[in-house]
């Protein structure tokens, strides 16, 4: 697992993020990111990250989800 870091200002306030290389790399093989190369990569990261659990939780059966639908 990759340790992320952050960079405090005089009050203790988050400014910055620090990001592993072998991290950045692996979300961004090239080497100059643009802003809006950047937002759509944390973005697929985390969606795939999010997919990968999905896939290792188990499924509803159909009355199940309709049960869920009704919790929210």
């Amino acid at each position: 697992m990759h340790e992320i870091n952050y960079l405090t200002n005089h009050k203790g306030h988050k400014t910055a993020v620090i990001v592993p290389m072998e991290l950045w790399l692996n979300i961004f093989p090239e080497i100059d990111v643009s802003k809006e190369k950047l937002i759509e990569g944390v973005e697929n990261y985390c969606l795939n990250k999010a997919m990968d659990e999905g896939k290792k939780s188990s499924l509803l059966n159909r009355q199940e989800a309709l049960d869920m639908t009704c919790l929210y």
